[in-house]
């Protein structure tokens, strides 16, 4: 471990302790002192939270947090019960950070001061990128549609036209750049979705029968010869989203699970769609509201040869893909629509396991305004 860790507020008490614990997590971690005064942070917490760690340090971290912080809980319940706390959707609002969600663990270190431990997940890590991508793709979804589109329609005319009146052998030269034209028009039509930043219009939806819908689909398609399981709870409300938008969203998420559950080429490759209602997790939506009590979980899994460990911190970013003939555009598409939705994805994955989660927001009457801090 560096000393750069240990050079926020001084060396610490306990440094052998304190020292071991950092270098064997990789998580972001953080040590604070019995009076709340933020003393060591290893270089993941660094890159978490940027410079705001030097300016919080100034003073006490306790302090510092917002009122009612979960985070501040954690470190109470550490130090009052002398055990190893853990606590799952921790709501994270940090050095004026935007706000995310992690599983946070908060050990004692013996001397008063506790080892703060945060797993967050990659795309959330990535947040702030991913959305610099997602502008960027936006702007150049505008300049595609209008400036590629009349000019490819006049390829394609004149390809069509040189086919009806070229020799045989010709003819299949020809065809190939109408198919390459109408996959480059294919292509543009992708991009052009993200020049959409107009909201959706939601309605109560019944998110059993949207997951119906995708699994007909699935199974007559990109499925067929997959097992395909539901472990659905039948008592959710109702989802608050578009209907078109959300089968689109696990129509994509679908789509990729059975493309990597085909890989296993053993005929054994399943998907298992999953809902569920999670009790406390708390989700901000783009319009500052909070949702809630707990919004729904779908969850999409596959047991194919898992996502890459050089693309799993940049899986949402556009034109990220794992695929030889794909554009990197559909799990890009996906985050921006369940954004759209208020919602989160996240996605955790090993070989023969991979798991996309969406949280998403209930009908209407669970929605509240965030209350203001004491």
């Amino acid at each position: 471990m560096s000393d750069r860790a240990w050079s926020v507020s001084g060396p610490p008490a306990g440094d052998a302790l304190k020292a071991a614990a950092f270098e064997l997590s990789p998580e972001p971690a953080l040590v604070v002192d019995a009076n709340g005064a933020l003393v060591a942070v290893n270089e993941a917490a660094e890159t978490l939270f940027g410079q705001g760690l030097t300016l919080l340090a100034r003073g006490r971290f306790l302090a510092a947090l917002p009122h009612g912080s979960a985070v501040v809980s954690l470190l109470r319940r550490a130090l009052e019960e002398g055990v190893r706390v853990r606590e799952h959707g921790v709501h994270i609002s940090l050095f004026g950070q935007a706000p995310f969600e992690a599983d946070g663990a908060a050990s004692p270190l013996g001397d008063g001061s506790v080892l703060l431990t945060l797993h967050v997940r990659h795309n959330q890590l990535s947040v702030e990128r991913d959305q610099a991508g997602l502008r960027s793709v936006v702007g150049l979804g505008r300049m595609l549609a209008h400036e590629i589109k009349n000019p490819l329609a006049g390829i394609r005319g004149a390809a069509q036209l040189l086919k009806a009146g070229a020799v045989i052998e010709d003819q299949p030269l020809a065809q190939l750049i109408v198919d390459e034209t109408d996959r480059i028009r294919r292509l543009v039509d992708r991009m052009e979705v993200f020049s959409d930043n107009a909201p959706p219009t939601r309605t109560p939806v019944n998110i059993h029968q949207a997951l119906d819908r995708v699994r007909a689909l699935a199974a007559n398609g990109v499925a067929d010869g997959l097992i395909l399981r539901e472990v659905y709870d039948p008592s959710l409300p109702p989802v608050w989203g578009d209907d078109d938008q959300l089968i689109q969203i696990f129509l994509n998420l679908v789509k990729n699970a059975a493309e990597a559950a085909h890989m296993r080429r053993d005929s054994r490759g399943e998907i298992v769609i999953t809902t569920a209602y999670r009790h406390g997790v708390r989700v901000r939506g783009p319009d500052g509201r909070t949702l809630k009590d707990a919004p729904l979980e779908v969850r999409v899994q596959d047991n194919g040869p898992g996502v890459p460990e050089e693309l799993k911190e940049h899986l949402f970013q556009p034109f990220v893909t794992t695929k030889s003939n794909g554009t990197g555009l559909g799990l890009a598409l996906v985050s921006k629509l369940v954004t759209g939705h208020g919602g989160l994805i996240d996605f955790e994955s090993e070989p023969g396991r991979t798991v996309f989660r969406v949280l998403l927001p209930v009908a209407p009457h669970q929605v509240v305004e965030e209350a203001s801090p004491a």
